[in-house]
């Protein structure tokens, strides 16, 4: 452990943010697996519905720093084409 005040501020901030990120991202895995299973199941509605949900998720993790843009973006996409073959 840091003994420099500075320091003991930056490893708890820094602590806060993982937590915060890793909360962020479970929550992504879960809209992105419901989207995912709706589709499996072709369920056309409840996929929409999740897509809609799980996109202003992404977006809202990307301004909270969480994900880069362009990850969110592709992962919108991704989702995006499975929903429409249904």
């Amino acid at each position: 452990m840091a003994n420099i005040k500075s320091q003991i501020k930056r490893v708890k901030t820094n602590n806060e943010r993982t937590e915060r990120n890793r909360a962020i991202k479970s929550e992504l895995r879960t809209w992105i697996r419901k989207v995912r299973k709706a589709v499996e199941a072709g369920d056309a509605e409840t996929a929409k519905s999740a897509l809609v949900t799980a996109s202003t998720k992404l977006d809202k993790a990307v301004t909270k720093g969480a994900i880069h843009a362009n990850q969110a973006a592709n992962k919108k996409s991704a989702m995006a084409k499975k929903v429409n073959t249904l």
